[in-house]
């Protein structure tokens, strides 16, 4: 199961998709949180599911450990019950562990130097 698989499924829907600048990343699934989002300093693209897809995932490997992404729709009993976790902050994967041993060989190598 790909790690963007549940992105992948929600914006087939989306409104748009916004990031924040640096780990905040969400898919907008109705007009008001689309509207909120735009009037909130987000960069926001609405595009075709593929295009939007591609864009969360190159936000998503440029932000910094802090990054997730929600998907987002209005509620207004409780703003809070509208956000879902598409991929949860802190989320590891393999590439994310290959990338951490190839910075601890480099630490290595720079010791042994």
């Amino acid at each position: 199961m790909s790690k963007f698989e549940a992105v992948e499924n929600a914006v087939k829907d989306a409104k748009l998709v916004a990031f924040d600048g640096c780990h905040k990343i969400y898919v907008a699934m109705d007009s008001h949180s689309a509207k909120q989002l735009k009037g909130n300093g987000y960069t926001v693209l609405k595009d075709d599911p593929i295009t939007m897809l591609k864009a969360v995932i190159k936000w998503y490997k440029e932000s910094c450990g802090l990054r997730f992404v929600q998907g987002m729709s209005h509620n207004d009993v409780n703003p809070n019950l509208g956000f879902v976790d598409l991929i949860p902050q802190f989320e590891r994967d393999e590439d994310d562990e290959e990338n951490e041993e190839d910075d601890d060989e480099d630490d290595e190598l720079e010791t042994l130097e």
